[in-house]
């Protein structure tokens, strides 16, 4: 099974923004974000490219699934 790993924290951190913001810029709650930032949630492919857009990092580097 493959294990997903999160690197949200880190690129939301690089670009300033807070949970709240974040959350808010993609449009999804907060707890969403503590969600994926504990590797605890899969997003789909919309919000992952949302998110990957607004801390501007490569999808690829954000979120990693490793077999």
């Amino acid at each position: 099974m493959a294990k997903f790993i999160c690197n949200l924290k880190k690129y939301r951190q690089l670009a300033g923004l807070t949970q709240e913001e974040l959350a808010n810029m993609v449009h999804v709650r907060r707890e969403t974000i503590v969600r994926l930032e504990a590797g605890k949630y899969n997003p789909s492919l919309k919000l992952a490219m949302d998110i990957a857009k607004a801390v501007n990092a490569p999808l690829e580097e954000i979120f990693i699934f490793e077999e």
